[in-house]
This record gives structure tokens, C-alpha cells and sequence, in this order.
């Protein structure tokens, strides 16, 4: 930022990574004191953590009662490939998708299980209208496109008589974003995105639809140990009480217990769904004061309020994707945003994460910087 004067304000804290995504606001390593380090998760005093994890997840999201909560392996991955691999086969399969990873959970069924889905895919910017999707199929869809930085504003086109179980991965969604369980089947997200949870766990909630599919249907294919949920044709209870299939870390189970705990005092999901909205409008609000630079979601509807993602629009741009590169290595370079460069599958521009977890502000201080990292490069093209 040499070549131009840099803004008096810094962001308190540059990360604003997808994931794994900034910690809690005044997060220290102190507050992981009450971890049971070196205690088997099977005592009872990690069997009481695992499961006051799961009732706090209940809790905070409103996840009516009847469904059933899961810590599970692989992170997300982990939690939507359990569920593909465990649940589907058993009806006419719709993949939807309109970013990478939606994309990825497309190539899992179709080349790895080998199911004859119908696919259908939307570009970047846009997502798959849900008016044409047929629910007496099992559907399978990311809620937010963490690398397209759309999302589906709401499950009104899901019908509740649907014959199909609806697979939701919304890892940059849930504790951001309010989740309409009565349409969802089986929900996953991972500890490190919305709540700035360490990495490698990963969550599942089963409706009783999912459950009873669960314990009348096996698949065609073996099931790895670490994917199972049923035994001698009932379903796992222990999965759902804190009793995880492998051996989980309980200083991540502490750290995400400490995520929980903040995100109570700070309104509960009410509170995380207007602090995510308030990041994101402010970066919606200088877009809309300088035009050469653009939401990538075509619709104020559709448009991510965690992982949003941006498009430079200037003609004075040769190319697209060292631009956007240059800009983001002289933010980085000033210490005022870390990995903010777009997707590497997603077109050319930036990705801000604006989850619950920053503050409001930060992405305010944060502006005046990209504006002068664009000026700057624009200068350096001459």
C-alpha cells in the first residue's frame, strides 16, 4: 500500500477467511481450561461434554425434538457422505447444485455410487430454481454456496408431503442463517465455519423421515464402519447422545462448547443471524457506492450474508483473475484481510466472510482498504 495513502482505520481482526473461519470475538486459549485432556470421551466426564454439545446445537438452532443430533467424523464431508452413502438409493435421486462443493456431492453419487441422478446444476451467481425439482425424489443441495456466495432464501417451494427425503449441507448457513427444519430431512454442517469452531467434526440431524429410512432400507453397497448409523436394522442411538463412532478431540468439543455458550449470550440464533445480515450489508452498501465491484449472486435474494462473494467490473481490467489475485496479496501484505482471494473453481474476484462471528466493525474498516488495494492496481496497469 506504499503508493497510495492507506486508510487511518484498521480491522481489529483481518481474518476474514471461509474456513476455517475467525473465532469468537476475545476468544483466548484460556477459555479451553475445562477440557477433559487426556480423559477417554467414553468417561463420563466426556461422554457429559459430547452431550452437552448436542443439546446446546438443539438449543441455539431450535431443532424440534424428535429429530436426532450427531457429532461425526470427516467434518462436513464427513457428515454429507455418511448420509449419500447411508440414505439414498432407495428413491429417484435430484442433485442440485450451484457452487464446487455442490458439485462435489453431484460426482460422489453419480461416479462413486453410481446412482442414475437427475442433475441439475446453475452457474455461478444464480441457483437451481426449485420450482422444477420433483421432492417424491430424494434431493440433495447445499443451502449456501460458500464458493458462489449464493444461497436459498427460504424452503417454501419443498413441499411437506414430499415422498423424497431432502439431504441439506448448510455448514455456512446453520447459526447464520434460519433453517426451516420442517423441510429437511437431513441437515449437516462442520464446527469450523459459522461459529469458528476448530476443525475435523461435523454434525448430522436426522428428521424421523431420515431415521425410518434409516432402519427399512439397505443400501446396495458396503457401508465403512465410520459411516455407520444403524445396527441389526435400528438406528444407533449412542451416535445421538454424545457416544461418536470414532474417538473425537475433546479440546475441540471445548472449543466448540465455548462457540455455543458465546453465541447464547449474544441473542441465541436471533442474535447470530442479525450480526451475519449487519457484516453483509455493509459490504452490500459499498457495492452498491462504487459499481466496480459487484455481488457475484445476480439477486439480492439469493445473496450469501456469510461467504460473500465479489466480482471486479472495471474495463481499465486486463485480466481478471491477476487482478483480483494483486489485490488481495496487498491486503494481505497490510495485514488488513487474510484469504480473502475467491474459490480457486470460483470465477475471479474476492470472498468475505461475514458470519457471525466478526464484527461489524471490522468489515466497515475494512472497505476503505480494498478500495485503495483496487486503486492501486488500476495505477499499476498503466
Amino acid at each position: 500500500m506504499s503508493d497510495l495513502t492507506a486508510p487511518a482505520t484498521r480491522p481489529a481482526n483481518p481474518r476474514f477467511s471461509s474456513g476455517p473461519c475467525a473465532k469468537i470475538p476475545g476468544y483466548t486459549l484460556d477459555m479451553l481450561g475445562d477440557a477433559p485432556l487426556g480423559r477417554s470421551h467414553r468417561a463420563s466426564v466426556g461422554k457429559a461434554k459430547l452431550k452437552q454439545a448436542i443439546d446446546l446445537t438443539r438449543e441455539i438452532l431450535n431443532v424440534p425434538a424428535d429429530y436426532r443430533i450427531g457429532i461425526v467424523p470427516g467434518s462436513d464431508t464427513g457428515a454429507v457422505e455418511m448420509a449419500m452413502w447411508s440414505l439414498l438409493g432407495a428413491r429417484p435421486v435430484e442433485m442440485l447444485a450451484w457452487e464446487s462443493f455442490g458439485e462435489g456431492w453431484v460426482t460422489d453419487v453419480v461416479k462413486q455410487l453410481k446412482l442414475d441422478a437427475k442433475v441439475k446444476i446453475a452457474p455461478y451467481g444464480q441457483i437451481v430454481d426449485f420450482a422444477t425439482v420433483d421432492f417424491n425424489s430424494d434431493i440433495v443441495f447445499t443451502w449456501n454456496g460458500t464458493t458462489s456466495g449464493c444461497r436459498l432464501p427460504n424452503a417454501d417451494a419443498i413441499p411437506a408431503d414430499r415422498q423424497g427425503l431432502t439431504v441439506c449441507d448448510a455448514t455456512s448457513a446453520a447459526f447464520a442463517m434460519h433453517l426451516d427444519w420442517a423441510k429437511l430431512d437431513v441437515t449437516t454442517f462442520s464446527w469450523q465455519k459459522v461459529l469458528g469452531g476448530e476443525g475435523a467434526h461435523g454434525m448430522i440431524m436426522l428428521s424421523p423421515r431420515a431415521v425410518e429410512r434409516l432402519e427399512s432400507y439397505t443400501p446396495a453397497w458396503p457401508l465403512p464402519k465410520i459411516f455407520r448409523m444403524t445396527s441389526k436394522g435400528k438406528v444407533i442411538e449412542g451416535i445421538f447422545v454424545g457416544e461418536t463412532i470414532n474417538t473425537p478431540s475433546m479440546l475441540a468439543v471445548e472449543d466448540y462448547l465455548v462457540s455455543l455458550k458465546w453465541a447464547q449470550s449474544v441473542g441465541g440464533l436471533n442474535g447470530l443471524v442479525g450480526r451475519a445480515t449487519a457484516n453483509a450489508k455493509v459490504v452490500w452498501d459499498f457495492c452498491a457506492a462504487n459499481p466496480w465491484l459487484q455481488n457475484l449472486a445476480e439477486t439480492p435474494a439469493i445473496a450469501s450474508t456469510t461467504s460473500v462473494c465479489l466480482k471486479f467490473n472495471d474495463p481499465r481490467i486486463k485480466d481478471g483473475e491477476a487482478f483480483a489475485k494483486a489485490v488481495a496479496k496487498r491486503l494481505e501484505q497490510a495485514k488488513v484481510a487474510y484469504d480473502i482471494g475467491a474459490y480457486r473453481d470460483a470465477p475471479a474476484g474476492l470472498r468475505i466472510w461475514c458470519g457471525s462471528t466478526v464484527e461489524t466493525a471490522d468489515v466497515t474498516a475494512l472497505m476503505p482498504w480494498i478500495a485503495n488495494a483496487f486503486d492501486a492496481e488500476i495505477a499499476a496497469q498503466v
